[in-house]
């Protein structure tokens, strides 16, 4: 079984935990790092970026329905009630957050990345396409009193699987 490398586990974890906090007032705990086994997502809603720098890789933050559903309503100030535009595009800019925020820390632990924009994925059962399918997805969950958020991890060693041209 492959080691979770903590510098790249803390700033994910940070990032998840600081993010929400700020911009939702949402508390969240994390659980115990874990290799995926599956494309599979664990929940309803996933924003997806790839990620370029010394290895290419993508990040992708999964939300449980109600996570989604709860979280935008509190950014929005207003009663959101089923998964559409303005979910999606909060979704999109929280995993945009969350990226931010983990690419410092990776930089500051001199490994320096860039990010392209967000992907949303939605639906049930859906997959979550990482930058390469032959390396580990490192999975990350966090509990919330709405429901659980998952942030999954992927580098990659081939820059042509990524799914988008990184820009920022």
């Amino acid at each position: 079984m492959q080691r979770i490398d903590v510098n790249v586990v803390n700033p994910f974890l940070r990032g998840v935990i600081d993010v929400l906090g700020t911009m939702a007032r949402v508390q969240a705990r994390p659980g115990k790092p874990f290799l995926k086994e599956n494309a599979a997502a664990r929940g309803s809603i996933t924003g997806l970026i790839a990620l370029s720098g010394p290895r290419p890789g993508t990040i992708a933050v999964t939300f449980a329905e109600r996570a989604a559903l709860e979280i935008t309503s509190r950014l929005l100030n207003e009663e959101i009630s089923s998964i559409n535009d303005d979910v999606c595009d909060a979704v999109g800019e929280l995993t945009n957050m969350i990226s931010g925020q983990a690419r410092q820390g990776l930089a500051q632990a001199g490994s320096s990345y860039k990010a392209g924009i967000p992907k949303i994925i939605h639906g049930p059962n859906h997959s979550v396409p990482h930058c390469d399918p032959d390396s580990p997805v490192l999975g990350l969950v966090f509990t919330t009193m709405f429901g659980e958020i998952t942030v999954e991890v992927c580098f990659g060693e081939r820059e042509e699987t990524c799914i988008s041209n990184p820009s920022a």
